[in-house]
């Protein structure tokens, strides 16, 4: 005969687990949406800022 005990962890473990997935699935989509939409803003706006100011620099060497 098995014992209770170890089917009970096997069965909790795997609950566990398989709510643990949902959840973080769910905060992780949730949070990571969030992080993007921030990040992605702020990087673009750097990233543009910078580029700009580069290809004005070039512009203005190019028409000296």
């Amino acid at each position: 005969m098995t014992n209770i005990n170890q089917v009970w962890n096997q069965v909790w473990n795997q609950i566990q687990a398989q709510v643990w997935e949902q959840v973080r699935d769910q905060v992780q989509h949730q949070v990571w949406g969030q992080v993007w939409d921030k990040f992605s803003g702020q990087v673009l706006y750097q990233v543009q800022y910078q580029v700009r100011e580069q290809v004005w620099d070039q512009f203005q060497e190019d028409f000296k």
